[in-house]
């Protein structure tokens, strides 16, 4: 029998389902990553609803939770009150705001299966959507968040860094002497700095965007060698060109 339930959520993906409607796959604070069927969203009279299904919209919800079944319903969706905007958004900053948030939610519907709640990474993510704005700290975004979220799932880089030790192996997930998948040397320091920095609450690394971007496609490259379901990711293109 379905209880009536209320969590905070941010959205992963929608998929259209049926002749109106669409299947979202959304990411609760209280139940972890469940799939409900939203009825009437694509139609005109249901335009306002659609528009809160975009990529990392952070939701109130009210939902049925029938654990006998994966497919649910919502029953109401309103845009959570500490995202309602205070201000006129910064047009030409929101190429920049959307390839992030693209990138972001690509990594958590990759990795993130229908499961326990893990209300910590829910927070984590949260809390760098509200912060999408112009900083310089956003240049440093996509490599500390798969860092962070490399925590959550259990496939942490080990920061083990020393002088015998310089070059971070890809297939070990710790700094080692050499090895056939590693980081060059400059790579590996940089990953370092990073997780330095992370564990430390300091500035992160001013290293220039190319560096950056090398070391986010390595990243990747790791999650897609400790993740046997991550694959056919894109968003990081797309992510690159905008921060060109």
């Amino acid at each position: 029998m379905s209880a009536t339930l209320s969590t905070t959520a941010l959205v992963l993906h929608t998929t259209p389902w049926a002749e109106t409607s669409v299947i979202a796959k959304i990411f609760t604070r209280q139940m972890g990553v469940r799939s409900y069927i939203i009825k009437g969203v694509r139609t005109a009279a249901g335009r306002t609803k659609q528009n809160l299904l975009q990529p990392l919209s952070h939701l109130d919800l009210v939902v049925y939770d029938n654990p006998r079944t994966r497919l649910n319903y919502i029953k109401e969706m309103a845009l959570h009150i500490e995202d309602l905007p205070q201000e006129a958004p910064d047009r030409s900053f929101r190429p920049v705001q959307d390839a992030l948030k693209f990138f972001m939610t690509e990594v958590l519907h990759k990795t993130l299966r229908e499961a326990e709640p893990m209300p910590a990474l829910f927070d984590y993510v949260a809390r760098c959507v509200c912060f999408l704005t112009p900083p310089t700290l956003l240049a440093h975004l996509p490599v500390t968040y798969l860092l962070t979220v490399s925590e959550f799932l259990g496939i942490e880089p080990l920061d083990n860094y020393s002088a015998r030790e310089p070059l971070f192996s890809l297939t070990e997930g710790r700094f080692c002497s050499s090895g056939e998948q590693t980081l060059d040397g400059p790579a590996s320091v940089l990953l370092h700095d990073y997780l330095l920095s992370l564990r430390s609450a300091q500035p992160c690394p001013a290293v220039p965007l190319a560096q950056r971007t090398e070391l986010v496609n390595r990243l990747l490259d790791y999650y897609r060698i400790h993740l046997s379901d991550f694959r056919d990711f894109k968003s990081h293109e797309i992510l690159h060109a905008v921060l060109e």
